[in-house]
């Protein structure tokens, strides 16, 4: 490795570390409050140095962002992938997503959620790229329910929409909720509302198993 292969290696751990502790201070302070200054001081660094990477509050905010993407798509989407296509997989990704939660990997459990309602009302580049995300998201979830009904997997006339808003509803409100009525009430609730559901509208009743 050449001496600017060594460099260029060392400001990506950087700035990878840096977009851990920036990630994790947004789920506990919110996005709004984030700030060079502050990772800075949480990580011990010069403010100098952070701004090399981002040249302002809104380009780390940005950056955050499409962190939590990336984190969301390697601990929730990504494991659930190895189900076949459709019921199974549709509920492993809620599954996978309430196993996120109960984690605590964040200490807000989850970027997304706690961002949304912060910015819900506030035009700008932060709020578009995080109603992006919710966009995908939201088909995302409609996909794999898609899958599932063009399977046979599904009793005819299941609307792929109304499964993602319910599966969506049911994650967000258990993790809201959590530090009030407490993660094993609200999650366990998400788990069996949700496998209830499908169960109800699934063509084989055997093809889920039981929540543990």
């Amino acid at each position: 490795m050449t001496p600017y292969d060594g460099r260029l290696a060392r400001g990506e751990r950087t700035r990878t570390a840096v977009l851990d502790r920036a990630l994790e201070l947004t789920t506990a302070a919110g996005l709004d409050g984030l700030s060079l200054s502050q990772v800075a001081d949480s990580l011990g660094v010069s403010k100098s140095g952070l701004f090399a990477h981002w040249r302002s509050k809104e380009a780390l905010q940005l950056a955050v962002i499409e962190h939590a993407r990336e984190q969301w798509t390697d601990r929730v989407i990504r494991p659930a992938l190895p189900e076949p296509r459709g019921v199974r997989r549709l509920w492993a990704v809620h599954n996978r997503r309430l196993d996120f939660y109960e984690a605590a990997v964040l200490p807000g459990r989850c970027f997304f959620a706690n961002a949304h309602f912060e910015f819900n009302a506030r035009p700008g580049p932060v709020h578009d790229r995080l109603a992006a995300e919710l966009r995908e998201w939201m088909g995302f979830l409609t996909g794999l329910a898609a899958d599932a009904v063009a399977a046979g997997e599904l009793r005819p006339g299941t609307d792929p929409g109304d499964l993602a808003y319910q599966a969506e509803s049911l994650g967000v409100c258990a993790v809201m909720q959590a530090s009030v009525l407490g993660p094993d009430v609200t999650f366990r609730h998400a788990r069996r509302a949700m496998f209830e559901h499908l169960r109800a509208v699934v063509t084989d009743p055997t093809i889920l198993p039981e929540p543990k």
